[in-house]
């Protein structure tokens, strides 16, 4: 919540009910936040009234520029720093200030239900509830005013799509009143962190179940780009980039309104960036965290779900001012559903690794023995799956020695009737059961993959199957469900692959 200190000439105003004139922070910025170390941090908002604005914070006193009724001032780059201060704008007789603001790191955590399932909602949360005592992480936590159930939108529903009510949240100081409707996996990715880096942690999150990647992805991007021609206009929810399952889902909530006008809905492509993401801009957040996938694997196009997750990142740093603000997404888990909706979450897996290796600071998380033993989308558990996207940002962006990834196939050697898949991070590699490591496949040049029996062999696996006699290409974790048993010394679960794909473009 801000704190307002206003001149008693602004209390005659306002008990007048003459127009209010005092200078307003921008949405983003309120008390209890955190404000990202070692960059420069611009402070923004707007004003009615005329004459000089300045910003104070952290012994800097920075004069605003102004457009229009825009303002904006710019602090120099700043230590971290645990002990909260004031933020104020002052123009003329009037100052607004922000209270408790720390200096920190601040992270984004966005994606579709995986990411937005609560703490609340999970087997540990009440005891992660019972315990979230620690000032030092803040949260500012979206929460969607409409969802995207099964029925159809009443009215006072439609009337909050719109990109200024359809996300409602202020920061908070992590506490058990603030933290139970918090993202699970973005609260313990946060929790990990703070313990991890021993400063100040903010935590924003911003995400819709369901969702798929174009409603994530600016106007910007949408009106120049020719692959996104089917997303504009009344026809959007015909495009081949709406996967089925999420244009019947759109049908349904809105069916009373398709005859009339354009169908308005938090699919619509570019609603989601421009209602959870564009306001948050112009805080130069140090990295962001992203669970997406369910919805886009349905499409069989690696290519297409390619283009939409590099433009998605792309335009995503361009927002933020970073062309290579660290980004770490979360590998798709198993799932036991042999429905056609899941049918391609290899390729989605694949996509996202290849994605992860041809973009600078892009990291993908493996999940695959994390999943759901059943038809279960949202494994309950989040806790762990956050701690790696922890250890994974701190190992790769702040340089701790933390294990993040589990064996990499790193290069193949063919020799006669067996192949070995050379892996990197596999000190130690082992099974979880004492078993022959499950999930590799073989192919010839034919690339028609059979089971393939597999030996570890210090850091390698050697690969064998009677039906291959000069193998070519090897693939592992290649299916929706599997139980793998693979892990290195930290237990850290193998990387599905396949030889046989190229990166994606």
């Amino acid at each position: 919540m801000k704190a307002h200190t206003f001149c008693t000439t602004l209390l005659l105003l306002a008990a007048s009910g003459l127009a209010w004139a005092a200078p307003q922070f921008d949405r983003v910025y309120g008390s209890h936040m955190v404000l990202p170390q070692g960059k420069a941090v611009p402070i923004s908002g707007t004003t009615d009234a005329s004459g000089e604005i300045v910003v104070r914070f952290d012994g800097q006193t920075v004069p605003a520029t102004r457009t229009g009724n825009k303002w904006k001032a710019e602090l120099k780059p700043m230590k971290a720093n645990k002990t909260g201060q004031k933020l104020t704008v002052t123009q003329g007789k009037d100052t607004v200030e922000l209270d408790d603001v720390l200096i920190g790191e601040v992270w984004l955590a966005s994606g579709q239900s995986n990411m937005l399932w609560r703490l609340n909602q999970t087997p540990e949360g009440k005891n992660a509830i019972q315990k979230a005592d620690n000032a030092q992480i803040r949260i500012l936590h979206n929460e969607p005013q409409v969802h995207t159930n099964p029925a159809a939108y009443k009215d006072a529903d439609r009337a909050k799509l719109t990109k200024d009510q359809f996300y409602t949240g202020q920061w908070a100081v992590n506490s058990p009143q603030s933290a139970p409707r918090m993202s699970a996996i973005a609260y313990h990715f946060a929790n990990v962190l703070q313990k991890e880096l021993d400063v100040p942690v903010g935590i924003i999150h911003s995400s819709l179940g369901g969702s798929e990647m174009a409603a994530w992805i600016p106007d910007s991007i949408l009106k120049k780009k020719p692959f996104y021609s089917s997303c504009r206009g009344n026809k959007w929810l015909e495009s081949p980039l709406i996967s089925p399952w999420a244009r019947g889902r759109a049908k349904q909530n809105i069916a009373q309104t398709l005859s009339s006008g354009e169908p308005m809905h938090p699919y619509k492509p570019g609603f989601l960036y421009s209602s959870g993401i564009e306001w948050i801009a112009p805080l130069p957040v140090n990295g962001i965290i992203w669970y997406q996938g369910e919805t886009d694997a349905e499409a069989q196009d690696m290519k297409q779900n390619a283009t939409l997750l590099r433009d998605l990142i792309t335009s995503w740093r361009q927002a933020f001012g970073n062309a290579e603000l660290p980004f770490v997404m979360v590998q798709l888990p198993r799932i036991n559903d042999k429905s056609a909706v899941r049918a391609y979450w290899p390729e989605f897996r694949a996509v996202q690794d290849g994605i992860a290796a041809t973009m600078p600071n892009v990291a993908s998380v493996t999940t695959i023995d994390l999943g759901s033993t059943n038809s279960n989308v949202h494994p309950p558990s989040k806790t762990e799956v956050g701690t790696r996207l922890a250890h994974t940002a701190a190992a790769r962006f702040y340089g701790k020695d933390l294990p993040y990834s589990g064996p990499a196939m790193e290069q193949k050697a063919a020799a006669g009737a067996s192949l070995t898949i050379r892996m990197k991070h596999a000190d130690g590699m082992k099974t979880t059961d004492g078993q022959a490591p499950r999930g590799f496949e073989i192919a010839g040049k034919d690339k028609k993959f059979h089971p393939a029996t597999a030996v570890i062999e210090g850091n390698t696996v050697k690969l064998t199957a009677p039906q291959v006699q000069n193998p070519v290409h090897a693939r592992y974790a290649w299916a929706t469900f599997l139980e793998p048993n693979l892990v290195n010394k930290d237990n850290l679960p193998a990387v599905p692959f396949s030889t046989a794909l190229g990166q994606p473009k």
